[in-house]
């Protein structure tokens, strides 16, 4: 028996509607085409009217997520922040090094089956809230040390996350990227 799902939901768990529900990993074929979609519990169990954003494309919303991943790992206090972590537990390191693995992020993902893509993206994001105006992506720093550590060493990234990076992140995608959802 074929599986339903072609590619595995990078999302699933992370991602909350307006009204603090979970948004749940749903698709439909129309035409030989499938199409994927995060859809809001309430207005699974309710009707379309129970909130404001009902549902979200799913491949749009993935491709804002990542791409603010990627924005994100070359922000200049996140490379600091993960390379203050990193030194603690390798006083050797340099903040270069942490740079330059971080960097490389980009070349590792395109290279990734989906199931690890995701379970990447469950090692950094916490939290991913969609309102109206766009997203708020709550960040899992714990996470990034275990790849940034990967990454310097070039293991790809099954080394466990470690619990040495306790700091959390808030970012926001710019509620222009809203319209694409």
């Amino acid at each position: 028996m074929r599986s339903l799902q072609v590619q595995p939901a990078l999302l699933q768990g992370l991602i909350f509607g307006p009204t603090g529900h979970a948004m749940t990993p749903t698709h439909t074929r129309r035409r030989g085409r499938l199409y994927r979609y995060y859809v809001s519990t309430p207005v699974l169990k309710l009707n379309a009217e129970a909130c404001p954003v009902g549902r979200v494309a799913a491949g749009t919303v993935e491709k804002a997520v990542i791409a603010q991943l990627r924005r994100l790992l070359r922000a200049p206090e996140i490379i600091v922040q993960a390379w203050l972590a990193c030194s603690r537990e390798s006083p050797a390191i340099t903040e270069t090094e942490v740079r330059e693995a971080l960097y490389k992020f980009d070349d590792l993902w395109r290279e990734l089956f989906p199931a690890e893509q995701a379970r990447i993206v469950r090692l950094l994001v916490e939290r991913i809230d969609v309102s109206p105006t766009g997203l708020a992506i709550r960040l899992r720093l714990a996470g990034l040390t275990s790849i940034m550590t990967s990454l310097r060493a070039g293991q790809g990234t099954n080394s466990p996350a470690s619990p040495s990076f306790p700091h959390q992140a808030f970012r926001s995608i710019p509620a222009d990227v809203r319209s694409q959802l």
